[in-house]
Formats: C-alpha cells, structure tokens, sequence
C-alpha cells in the first residue's frame, strides 16, 4: 500500500514545481520575458524529474485514466494554494464548486 501512495507524493512535489514554473512568474511582471522563460524551464526540469517516475511507478497501482485525474486534483489543490498564499488572490465560492466537480470525477473514475 505504500508504494501505491510514492506516486502521489511524486506529483504532488511536481505539481509545485509546474506551478512556480507556469504562474510564479506572474508575481514579477516587470522582469524581462527572456529571463522569466529561462528560469521557468529550469523549474520545469525539476517538474518531469518528479513526474515521469510518479507516471512510471503509479502505472502499476493506478491506470492511466486514474493517474490523470489524480494528478488533476493535485494540481488544482496545489494551485488553490499558490493562487491565494503566493499571489494573494482571493478564494471563491467557484472554487469550491469546481472542487466539488472534481469530487465527482474522482469518485467515477474509481468507482468499480
């Protein structure tokens, strides 16, 4: 059972490395393009150095529809956080529904 668990973990440091990579950048508007696409690529290495072995490992507990989705809830979660602790957005009622829908596709893609 822990091993199936390892995957998760994975992507869930992945997830925070795609966020930086993808949206951290937004914080800093004034700094040259150039440079903000350079260190995003640089976040993005450590992003696939956790995501291809969370893949890999988790296809043997998990399908990949299921890893998908997992991962989709990872990155929403993760990017909830982001969005209000490091880019001082608010959190809305939408995004509650939005998790709420999320639920609901969790709860069908592992329904036996």
């Amino acid at each position: 059972m822990l091993n199936a668990i390892l995957p998760i973990g994975l992507l869930v440091i992945s997830n925070l490395f795609m966020t930086f990579a993808w949206y951290g950048h937004l914080k800093f508007k004034s700094t040259a393009l150039w440079l903000v696409i350079l260190v995003s690529w640089s976040l993005a290495f450590f992003e696939y150095i956790f995501q291809v072995p969370a893949n890999r490992i988790g296809s043997q507990y998990y399908t990949t529809a299921q890893l998908k989705v997992i991962q989709e809830v990872i990155s929403l979660t993760v990017f909830s956080f982001f969005s209000v602790l490091f880019l001082k957005e608010k959190f809305t009622i939408n995004y509650l529904f939005a998790f709420i829908c999320i639920l609901g596709a969790v709860f069908f893609m592992f329904k036996k």
